[in-house]
Formats: structure tokens, sequence, C-alpha cells
């Protein structure tokens, strides 16, 4: 009876030495969680580093050459150069699509 006392009170004792290991405020749970997330941050990180080495040699590009720049003029606002003819080539099923209405003749009344 009196080993199944102390038997007992010793279970007791390494629950209580045991509880904060695991689910204390720095527990392995808490470990395990916070090694996830730095997981997490070291990938998003990863990623805005590729973002930033991107724009930096965008802004090199820029910088440096005019190349860059006639491009950008080009696409983002359809700029033609002195010497070339702009041609836009449309497919028949946007063609259909965007067929243009009919325009109306108005001519001006003269007083």
């Amino acid at each position: 009876m009196k080993q199944r006392g102390f038997t007992l009170v010793f279970l007791v004792l390494l629950l209580g030495v045991q509880w904060p290991l695991w689910f204390g405020k720095g527990g392995w749970l808490r470990v395990w969680e916070l090694e996830g997330e730095f997981a997490a941050q070291v990938r998003f990180n990863e990623s805005l580093r590729l973002r930033n080495q991107k724009l930096q040699s965008e802004v090199v590009s820029l910088r440096d050459g005019l190349e860059a720049i006639e491009e950008r003029a080009r696409y983002e606002l359809g700029m033609v150069g002195v010497d070339e003819t702009y041609v836009q080539i449309v497919s028949a099923e946007a063609a259909q699509l965007k067929a243009p209405e009919p325009a109306t003749a108005t001519t001006p009344k003269k007083p």
C-alpha cells in the first residue's frame, strides 16, 4: 500500500514536470508551431527576394539603355517609331464579337 502511494506521488510529480515541457509557453508544441511559421516566413522572404531582383534588374535596364524604355512605350502606350507602320491583326472570332456599328452620317446645317 505504501509502495502504491509512492508510485502515485511519483507519477503526479512526473506529470507536473512534463506538463510545462509539452504544453507550456516554451514547450515542444509551441516550438513545432514556431518552426512551421519560420519555414513559411523563409519561403515568403525568398519570393520577395526574387521579386526584388527582378525589379532591380528592370531599374538598371531603364537607367542604362533606351531599349527597355522603348519597349514599355510600345507595349503600354502603343507608340510607334518614326519610320514604322502600325498594323493590328484581329482574329475572325474577335472581329465577329466586336463588329462595328454602322456609322450615321450627319451633315451640319447651313444657316
